[in-house]
């Protein structure tokens, strides 16, 4: 369950199409009504972790800010980048930094102009074994990946406890070969594998949030092309505007209105599932912060900064990048 991260090469068909509509007015269309319409395309099936997008939608947040907002879920065959550059989407959600910064080496002009996750809930899942106290302790046990986390997250685990890819197991999303072997440990999001795995284990597994060591990457950021929001600055205002109350409304209200539609979007999607993950997001601070004051959204150039020197000195970047393309922090102040 989860978002995957997108390889920097499945960006390549979409950056052209992207700075060639970078020349072109976009106005968005509106509907009968006169709202302006924004399909919003996420990067996963309905889930918890997108649940303040459908609170906006659910609760009247969009429309009473004159907009018809359509959320078209993503799932494993879907490319967001690809259905912003086809214009198929207004604006699009981007999974971790990378995707973003990915982008920028691509010379696709298209930004992040928010960040509602703070913390990346990227996490390292282990038996529940005394001896590890830290990521740290992870260190010569087998470690299942997907191929895009190698280059990802992969390399700030290297870089800061010295992990080696011999280390390395193909991650295939099944947990089958996790449960089988208790020195394993796994990739996961703090919402989705850890509960599971539990529920397999009928105890909890030991969890590692990245964030929590330290690991900079923003996560559930919207994504939009930089003509778009040239064009539609008003509606791309207050798309933001109506996210972020959503956000808070589900965290901190009544989330049965988002719930309903993404139980309707995602059949395999279950309560128990949806209640968990709210319950994660609220626990760790991930939206509002440790002391839940946090601005939903809000990003900065230091953190930016920060992600991109660790991945740059690994050799994913090159080091000339201008990383300041990545994001617009001008829409959410933190």
């Amino acid at each position: 369950m989860g978002p995957g991260i997108l390889d920097r090469r499945t960006m390549l068909a979409g950056a052209g199409a992207l700075a060639l509509a970078a020349c072109e007015r976009t106005p968005a269309p509106v509907d009968e009504s006169g709202r302006v319409r924004i399909r919003f395309a996420t990067d996963w099936r309905a889930q918890a972790e997108h649940g303040g997008f459908y609170q906006a939608l659910a609760t009247g947040l969009y429309e009473r800010r004159g907009l018809n907002v359509q959320i078209i879920q993503g799932g494993p065959g879907v490319n967001v980048p690809q259905l912003l550059a086809s214009t198929a989407v207004e604006l699009g959600m981007g999974s971790n930094s990378f995707i973003a910064m990915n982008l920028v080496a691509e010379n696709a002009p298209v930004k992040a102009i928010a960040a509602y996750f703070q913390k990346d809930p990227q996490v390292l899942i282990a038996h529940p074994d005394p001896a590890l106290e830290s990521i740290a302790d992870l260190r010569g046990r087998p470690i299942l990946l997907a191929d895009a986390s190698i280059t990802a997250f992969w390399v700030w685990l290297k870089a800061k406890y010295g992990f080696t890819d011999d280390q390395i197991r193909r991650y295939t999303f099944n947990p089958a070969p996790f449960l089988a072997d208790p020195r394993a440990v796994q990739q996961g999001y703090l919402t989705s594998e850890p509960y599971i795995i539990e529920q397999a284990l009928g105890r909890p597994p030991r969890v590692f949030l990245l964030a929590d060591e330290g690991y900079p990457s923003y996560a559930c950021m919207v994504l939009a092309p930089d003509a778009f929001v040239r064009d539609n600055r008003r509606a791309t205002d207050a798309f933001i505007e109506a996210s972020t109350e959503g956000w808070i409304s589900y965290l901190t209200g009544d989330p049965r209105p988002a719930d309903a539609l993404i139980l309707r979007d995602n059949p395999e999607m279950t309560q128990d599932l949806l209640d968990q993950a709210r319950e994660m997001l609220r626990t760790y601070g991930v939206v509002l912060g440790e002391d839940g004051t946090a601005r939903p959204g809000a990003m900065t150039a230091e953190r930016w900064r920060e992600f991109f020197e660790v991945t740059s000195a690994q050799g994913v970047y090159d080091p000339g990048l201008n990383w300041r393309k990545a994001f617009d922090n001008s829409f959410v102040s933190a």
